[in-house]
């Protein structure tokens, strides 16, 4: 079988390539694949970066507030947690209004490693986005907020 020939048999149906469900869930696997390679190059997944980059934005947070923040389970939330401060990325304190409570902060060391996983994320979106133009990649992140805000029933940062 020749190259040409293999490549329409992998090809799903047209009818397939009609539904933009069915188009945005191959551009998901494809996306996710492409972070997920570039954050693993670093020995992290999705889930440390999407604590650290909220501890980033937000601040010193509890890791209660954190797990309902980013609907992370609180006992996944505990071992992020500990796999981030194991590393140094971040730290626990204890909550001098509610000693019960733990804050979490990132480390110095935190915010460096940050940038270097962001760096690897915007290699993806680049690798991802590869035949768009810019003008093209400015609107397909509108389009995709528009339906991420219409479906999650508010509206993005």
């Amino acid at each position: 079988m020749d190259l040409a020939s293999a490549s329409v048999e992998r090809r799903a149906p047209r009818r397939l390539w009609r539904l933009p469900s069915w188009l945005m869930s191959n551009a998901a696997l494809s996306a996710h694949r492409l972070v997920s390679d570039g954050l693993a190059a670093e020995r992290y997944r999705k889930p440390h970066f999407t604590v650290l980059v909220a501890l980033d934005e937000l601040g010193t947070a509890s890791q209660a507030a954190l797990g309902r923040r980013l609907a992370i389970d609180r006992s996944d939330m505990v071992a992020l947690i500990n796999e981030l401060e194991r590393d140094g990325l971040v730290a626990r304190d204890r909550d001098e209004q509610d000693r019960r409570r733990k804050l979490v902060r990132l480390t110095p060391a935190g915010t460096r490693m940050l940038e270097r996983l962001d760096a690897r994320v915007e290699q993806a979106q680049d690798v991802l986005l590869a035949p768009l133009s810019a003008a093209e990649r400015r609107e397909l992140q509108r389009l995709l907020t528009l339906l991420v805000e219409h479906h999650a029933g508010g509206t993005a940062p």
